[in-house]
């Protein structure tokens, strides 16, 4: 990958940010933890007027939480299923969804049945531990908490998904399927227009994202500002981010806030 160190960020690129975008595992986090320095980095931003937006592959239930009790002013989640915005003003969450309701129902039961066929196929694979919280897709854990699968394993869980009709997406953890074309992008886009009636082709310069794996490539290939933490590398990507920083993880994601915070 050609990518450019974040120490070469045009100082009058950062000053031009606005909007803060992020993927939370192994990018904001390390080794599954959240550290208390990323949410600092996300308060100082905020404080800045930096409107600051994780997006995730993880469940709605922790959405929920993350929308309500971290310094974010949305959050988009299960690879772009829904966004969520709390407003502690009026006190009350708004929503968007990909699909309505009685479609998530009708997914949800065609997901069940790919669930135990998955297992069954791949041996050592798991449902995620975060499943339960989810309302649109399957996560098929193959590190977080199972003793890592190969790459073979990891393809072919894709590969299940696929024949079935769902759309797969790997991320440093998991494998998400879902029945459905939305992603991380399409859902930003609309929660961008709807909660800050922002056109994000018309802002792209206002807007840098964080990201470290293959799930972020709909991301890094939209946005000039994508910056991928150190460990992206780890990843043979197609689309890769334009910048990477010094360091891996929750670091790096520190990294590029002290980068933006410093340039104003």
């Amino acid at each position: 990958m050609a990518l450019q160190p974040l120490a070469d960020f045009p100082a009058e690129a950062l000053r031009r940010l606005r909007f803060v975008l992020a993927d939370i595992d192994d990018t904001v986090t390390e080794d599954g933890r959240l550290p208390a320095a990323s949410l600092e980095a996300m308060e100082r931003l905020s404080a800045a007027g930096l409107h600051v937006i994780p997006v995730t592959g993880r469940p709605a239930g922790w959405c929920d939480h993350i929308a309500r009790m971290w310094p974010v002013d949305a959050v988009v989640g299960e690879n772009g299923a829904f966004y969520f915005a709390y407003d502690p003003a009026q006190r009350r969450m708004h929503q968007g969804f990909a699909k309505s309701a009685e479609a998530r129902k009708t997914d949800r039961e065609r997901l069940d049945g790919l669930r135990e066929s998955i297992l069954a196929a791949v041996p050592g694979s798991g449902v995620a531990s975060d499943q339960d919280y989810r309302i649109a897709d399957l996560a098929i854990d193959f590190c977080e908490d199972v003793a890592p699968l190969s790459d073979d394993a990891v393809a072919r869980i894709v590969t299940l998904f696929k024949e079935a009709g769902a759309t797969a997406k790997v991320s440093s953890i998991h494998v998400n399927g879902w029945f459905g074309d939305y992603d991380k992008l399409s859902m930003t886009r609309r929660c961008l227009k709807e909660r800050f009636s922002l056109d994000m082709d018309q802002a792209k310069a206002e807007i840098v994202f964080a990201g470290d794996s293959p799930n972020d490539q709909p991301m890094f290939a939209y946005f000039e500002n994508a910056v991928g933490v150190a460990n992206v590398r780890d990843f043979d990507l197609a689309a890769p981010p334009n910048w990477i920083t010094r360091q891996r993880s929750a670091a790096g994601f520190q990294e590029l806030a002290d980068a933006i915070l410093e340039a104003l």
